[in-house]
């Protein structure tokens, strides 16, 4: 009836170092893993990846819309950068004009303007 603890066990490791069992590394274990999911579970880039190899269209397809699929969004992206700037450089731009035209104007462009205004009623 032995009522001490266990001595501790000192365990020499490969690179030469002493350490206690208890206060050993985890040991590698190299095998299969295998994880069961469903296509709705999968990531969304990967869904169509699974739905294109489940319903039977070869690897080569499946790479090229991994290559393919963020160089489209990455496409749109930018063009669509490009009109939002574009239409922002029209509307300083036409503000930049309405405002010179009016300043410019003075009492002739006012005329005018009440001229042409006149003309139209007379028309129509």
């Amino acid at each position: 009836m032995n009522h001490l603890p266990e001595p501790a066990r000192v365990v020499q490791l490969p690179d030469g170092r002493h350490v206690y069992a208890d206060q050993m590394p985890a040991t590698f274990q190299a095998g299969p893993q295998v994880v069961h999911q469903h296509i709705h579970q999968a990531a969304p880039d990967r869904t169509v990846q699974r739905l294109a190899l489940g319903s039977g269209v070869g690897a080569g397809t499946v790479a090229a819309g991994v290559y393919f699929g963020p160089l489209l969004v990455a496409a749109l992206t930018a063009m669509a950068a490009n009109i939002a700037f574009l239409a922002f450089l029209a509307l300083v731009l036409g503000w930049g004009v309405h405002t010179v035209v009016k300043a410019v104007g003075g009492e002739a462009g006012t005329q005018a303007a009440k001229n042409m205004r006149k003309a139209r009623r007379k028309r129509g």
